[in-house]
């Protein structure tokens, strides 16, 4: 609701208070938990208890930090908005001309007469209680002024001073999502990623907290920027008391100059809250991805990929007797990876030439599609359009649709370059190719792939610097494509989880979280991504018996213990595997087909346990009727018997039946039988095992067991 000119937003636990008093651009009062109703007056008050005295050696007036903050008007941490015009206009003073509201949304238009520019804010309040913003600016100069020349526009969300510790994300390929925490000091702790994709050393949440927060506990704000490609996030503590998180596309040098009546629309900024810990922060991303148009309402269907069963090597009797093995186990979807398209029999040529291969397939992908339907299965395609090898036919019939700085090529990665997607005929190419593919093999599925970091991103021949135009342009792609295609299913794979942000997931179902399919690294991929992610958009598979990219060697427990909490899927090579792993792994399967409604709709949960090499996780129905938890040994613990573990997120007032879940119930070596409640199973308040918990068995490490509670 709007008082007068303060602006009083609330949902799902959370309220968003802004004071629009005066010209100025509108301030945070207060961001965190729900205040309930409150007057006009009560609104005015809190505004003006949260105003500060003026120190000495500061500018004479208070200066809040407004939603984009501003140079004008004394601020003097990182400006709201970067940009000049031939120089001049380098400090924007915007006034507030119009504000408009609606029950949980606020649209501030303002104007800077000087500059000739106009600024529109729109802020919102999710039904889940996220807080997400963007910002248009708008060049209103006569046609023969100069342009304005836009470097950056930072969207920003206040924090108290009680938000004493960051919590942000790293990481590489094979190991994405790294945790990283320490103190929130004075000063800016900013990341930049200039990847020209999201990065798998992307931020994702950028969190502040109270010290030691948790899975569970303590208070949390968290900033995430809804955008693939280049952007920044970063938390600013100023010597003023002043503490924000803040986000936007990060813009290249010269990347956009804006003419007459030209603009330029932010992606979406969003913010989460936790009173009690990360999981409700989380929580809030999961609803609002939940509650999307096109997020997936069919089950998730179990996914075998070839890639790691074949590779290049494409052999039609092979890959059907993968598909036979695949319906024998319980696999609903078949994905052909790399390795179909002309000239690909490796990764140094091919990209680019979007047609299936002769030499290998004769009656194109035909015969394969016809055996893998005629199972009951689905069919998907691997394809990474946005890249092309110099070697492909395409690159030598233009060589001017590859992305450069007019004069040089940039350094290839995996012997590959990127295809300028801002070019008008190579956008309309691979569009028509896309298009035809999928016409002609009726596809419901393509496994979209990004293979490399865009470096010198420039149009050729003038170099200037496109990465923005790229990242628009394949947003545009999805669309186009999908809207031609309403059935079609789009995987965000980039070099695994490279390419995770709401700006993708706006178009795509799931993402490929790492190539990385080993189920002790999975372990922490899994649950960082899943800060961001609900389950069911995490591609997560089961793989060969020793991992293909570390070498490892796990048990099928494990690795398909591993895979169960996300959108379950194989990995591996199933004409090696014995009849013996393939009824297990069937086993497994049934057992996710099972779960999955669970999985894919409740409310995900993580304790806060004190030994560090047992994790506990699960999944709790929206209702609390029913819950399955994983006790994970991800290392040698230095105790034995291992402690109580909680198990969280179920109905305090309600009594539950925990026991053993199988197959998940296996504990090879551990004499199991001598933890009497394993046995038997054990009827306990909610209260009481979120509390007091129960004995954790003995596991040997990079082992998991299963739990299941169930209401009585």
């Amino acid at each position: 609701m709007r008082d007068g000119t303060y602006v009083h937003l609330r949902s799902a636990g959370t309220s968003l208070v802004l004071d629009c008093t005066g010209s100025g651009l509108p301030w945070v009062v207060h961001w965190g938990e729900d205040l309930g109703e409150l007057s006009r007056d009560a609104l005015a008050a809190l505004a003006r208890a949260e105003v500060p005295q003026i120190a000495s050696n500061n500018v004479g007036t208070v200066v809040p930090a407004a939603l984009l903050p501003e140079h004008s008007a004394g601020w003097l941490g990182t400006p709201g908005l970067s940009g000049h015009r031939a120089g001049a206009d380098f400090s924007t003073a915007f006034a507030v001309t119009s504000l408009q509201t609606a029950a949980r949304s606020l649209t501030v238009i303002a104007e800077d007469v000087r500059a000739e520019l106009e600024l529109r804010v729109e802020v919102e309040l999710t039904d889940s209680g996220l807080v997400r913003q963007r910002a248009t600016v708008s060049s209103r100069a006569a046609a023969d002024a100069a342009p304005f020349t836009l470097s950056g526009v930072l969207l920003t969300l206040p924090v108290p001073e009680r938000a004493t510790e960051l919590l942000d994300m790293t990481g590489r390929h094979l190991r994405e999502r790294t945790p990283q925490r320490h103190e929130f000091t004075l000063g800016t702790h900013l990341r930049e990623n200039r990847k020209g994709r999201t990065g798998t050393d992307a931020a994702t949440v950028h969190v502040a907290g109270e010290r030691g927060f948790g899975f569970r506990s303590g208070e949390v704000w968290g900033l995430h920027v809804a955008w693939s490609g280049n952007q920044r996030s970063l938390a600013e503590r100023t010597h003023a008391g002043v503490s924000l998180l803040g986000g936007g596309e990060l813009l290249l040098a010269g990347e956009l100059d804006l003419g007459a009546e030209e603009s330029y629309t932010t992606p979406w900024v969003y913010g989460s809250y936790g009173r009690n810990g990360l999981d409700e922060l989380a929580g809030r991303f999961h609803t609002h991805l939940r509650g999307r148009e096109r997020h997936p309402s069919t089950p998730r269907p179990v996914t075998l990929n070839v890639w790691e069963a074949v590779y290049f090597d494409h052999d039609l009797g092979k890959l059907t007797e993968l598909a036979d093995l695949a319906a024998e186990v319980g696999a609903e979807r078949f994905v052909l990876d790399d390795g179909w398209f002309r000239g690909r029999r490796d990764d140094h040529a091919g990209l680019g030439d979007w047609y299936v291969d002769e030499g290998v397939w004769p009656e194109g992908l035909h015969p394969l599609t016809r055996h893998v339907r005629g199972l009951g299965i689905e069919f998907g395609l691997w394809v990474e359009p946005e890249m092309v090898n110099p070697n492909s036919d395409l690159a030598r019939a233009h060589p001017e649709w590859i992305m450069a700085t007019g004069d040089r090529m940039p350094p290839e990665s995996r012997q590959q370059q990127v295809l300028d997607l801002g070019h008008p005929g190579a956008y309309d190419y691979i569009l028509e190719r896309l298009d035809a593919i999928v016409t002609e093999y009726e596809l419901t599925y393509l496994k979209w792939d990004h293979n490399r970091d865009l470096v010198e991103a420039g149009h050729s021949p003038t170099g200037r610097a496109g990465v923005h135009a790229q990242t628009r342009a394949v947003y545009r792609l999805l669309d186009t494509l999908r809207s031609r295609h309403p059935r079609l299913e789009i995987e965000s794979c980039s070099s695994g989880g490279g390419r995770v942000d709401l700006g993708i997931l706006e178009r795509t179902d799931r993402v490929w979280t790492s190539d990385c399919i080993d189920a002790l690294e999975r372990q922490q991929i899994q649950r960082w991504t899943g800060l961001l992610l609900p389950p069911e958009l995490m591609g997560a598979h089961v793989g060969a018996p020793t991992a293909h990219t570390t070498g490892r060697t796990h048990a099928l427990g494990f690795r398909a213990g591993t895979a169960l909490f996300g959108h379950f899927g194989i990995e591996w090579d199933l004409t090696r595997a014995t009849a013996e792993d393939r009824a297990a792994l069937a086993e497994w399967i049934a057992l996710y087909k099972t779960l999955r409604p669970l999985l894919h709709t409740g409310d995900v949960v993580r304790g806060d346990h004190p030994d560090t090499a047992l994790w506990t996780h699960g999944v709790v129905a929206r209702d609390r009727s029913r819950a399955v938890y994983a006790l994970v040994q991800v290392a040698t613990s230095a105790v034995s018997p291992p402690g109580r573990v909680a198990l969280p997120g179920l109905d305090p007032e309600a009594t539950y039946r925990v026991a053993p879940l199988p197959p998940g119930d296996r504990l090879a070596g551990s004499r199991a039988e001598t933890l009497p409640w394993w046995g038997e199973g054990v009827t306990l308040p909610g209260r009481a095992l979120a509390t007091v918990g129960v004995r954790a068995p003995i596991q040997w490490p990079e082992r998991l067991v299963l739990i299941e509670a169930v209401r009585v």
